[in-house]
């Protein structure tokens, strides 16, 4: 077995090995403690020189380990309610689940502040959001029914569009590929609604200015019973902001996708273990005999 594991090893450095096994550089942190670290960086954003305080280790090693752990929290994917073990890591994967599952998807961005660039420097402007009017990121997240996290991702620049990033991640291909799934949106993806009407469902449109008093409580009624049905993203949108770089991000911009998967994979985990409700069924009433 140690044989087999060494020639895999050799195969992936492209050659035999160069100096002994367990040579090298040690960690001052145990992988127990670089875990924690990264935990708790990633729920307070607390300075990486005030956990290397805490620690007793030097700035320069909790930085370390934070880039060593948190690209494999992100790269996790996310947990699947009612399914343990079975992970959704892309867009793709999501699409197959809630078509053999029949799960009508959710769909919303989100927006967090982010530092601003330096001055004079291209694409500024590219972080500035129309709708917060501040330097912001923004992802992209799919839930079903109950608010729980199916995929978050979708990172761009404050200033794109919505509907713009998920084409660029091909949500209009998985939209072909299965007619059956659907899912419901808010008014930032009309586009979509548009293309596929019979998969995605957007807020009504408003009647004109001159309609009649019983359209507009019509248009009012249906756009409250979307948004009821929509809301639950919403809410996982939240789950996100407990954690407090995702409220306002302080690191650099680069770093921020890594971070959002991650802390999207960890909410998903305890997400996944709420139960799943059954809508009682409106075809079974229950009649009840009176004795004569």
């Amino acid at each position: 077995m140690a044989d087999a594991t060494e020639v895999c090893a050799g195969e992936r450095r492209g050659g035999d090995r160069r100096r002994a096994a367990g040579a090298g550089r040690k960690h001052e942190l145990v992988f127990i403690d670089r875990m924690l670290v990264t935990l708790v960086h990633l729920r307070t954003q607390l300075p990486h020189a005030a956990l290397a305080e805490l620690y007793d280790v030097g700035r320069s090693t909790v930085t370390e380990a934070i880039s060593e752990i948190r690209p494999l929290l992100a790269e996790r994917g996310f947990a699947v309610p009612d399914r343990p073990g079975l992970r959704l890591r892309t867009l793709a994967d999501v699409f197959a689940y809630a078509a053999a599952e029949g799960i009508k998807l959710r769909i919303d961005g989100t927006e967090t502040e982010v530092r601003r660039p330096k001055a004079h420097r291209s694409g500024r402007c590219a972080f500035v959001s129309g709708e917060k009017k501040q330097n912001t990121m923004k992802t992209t997240t799919i839930s079903d029914r109950q608010g729980r996290t199916l995929w978050s991702g979708a990172d761009r620049p404050g200033r794109m569009h919505d509907q713009t990033a998920m084409r660029t991640e091909g949500i209009a291909e998985q939209l072909r590929l299965h007619p059956t799934v659907k899912a419901e949106v808010d008014e930032g993806y009309r586009g979509l609604a548009n293309e596929f009407p019979d998969q995605i469902s957007a807020p009504p449109k408003k009647p004109k200015h001159d309609a009649l008093l019983g359209e507009r409580y019509a248009w009012r009624e249906q756009r409250r019973r979307q948004s009821s049905r929509r809301i639950c993203v919403e809410h996982a949108n939240a789950e996100y902001k407990q954690w407090r770089p995702l409220q306002r991000f302080l690191g650099r911009r680069e770093h921020y996708p890594a971070t959002h998967r991650a802390i999207a994979a960890l909410v998903s985990d305890r997400a996944a273990r709420r139960a799943t409700r059954h809508k009682p069924s409106t075809e079974l009433v229950l009649v009840s005999t009176t004795a004569c």
